[in-house]
């Protein structure tokens, strides 16, 4: 994570005024989206700290994932009971179009802040800046107003050029996380109380 977030630091420095991202907003924090099994396990850890930090504030996010579980269920792509998300393409496909306006529960909807800012996923910390996928250079839509190509591609942050994350899934050395993709709902409802 450290090596994500100075990836973020050094694109937001870039990235200057085009940048419009700030606490509050929440674009980012609509739709469903996949998230690797050490987000799921960072964010796990994150609702246990929350839970000895501010019990009332976990009960909260808790309380959201439940109700945001119960609305995506009937179609979730996956298994609803463990959370993990099946691979094979009609899964695949029925997941681009899944979920598309569901709010996050780790978003405090009296704040605008996310619940869980320290444990979020990593497509959560990359969010904003330029950062180039199958699909070309994307960022958020709400950044980089009237800005053209080349100020764009002078902001792009490499989120993980050496793989790392795909490495240490892959390793040996990771123990008790649940393999497969899943959801940030789907982590928080299957997380247990500290």
């Amino acid at each position: 994570m450290q090596i994500v977030d100075a990836a973020l630091a050094d694109a937001t420095r870039r990235s200057g005024y085009w940048l419009v991202c700030k606490p509050g907003c929440t674009q980012c924090c609509v739709g469903v989206f996949a998230i690797s099994p050490l987000d799921s396990s960072r964010l796990k850890q994150g609702l246990r700290e929350l839970d000895r930090t501010d019990p009332e504030r976990a009960v909260r996010v808790r309380a959201r994932a439940h109700e945001s579980a119960a609305r995506l269920s009937a179609d979730f792509p996956g298994d609803p009971a463990t959370g993990i998300l099946f691979e094979d393409d009609a899964s695949v496909e029925t997941f681009e179009e899944f979920g598309n306006d569901e709010v996050c529960p780790a978003l405090d909807p009296s704040t605008g802040l996310c619940d869980l800012y320290a444990a979020r996923p990593i497509t959560c910390r990359a969010f904003g800046p330029p950062v180039r996928t199958e699909g070309g250079l994307g960022h958020c839509e709400l950044c980089f107003q009237g800005a053209s190509d080349a100020e764009i591609c002078a902001s792009e942050m490499q989120v993980d050029p050496d793989n790392l994350e795909a490495d240490i899934i892959d390793s040996d050395e990771v123990t008790g996380v649940t393999p497969g993709q899943t959801t940030v709902t789907f982590a928080l409802v299957t997380t247990p109380r500290s």
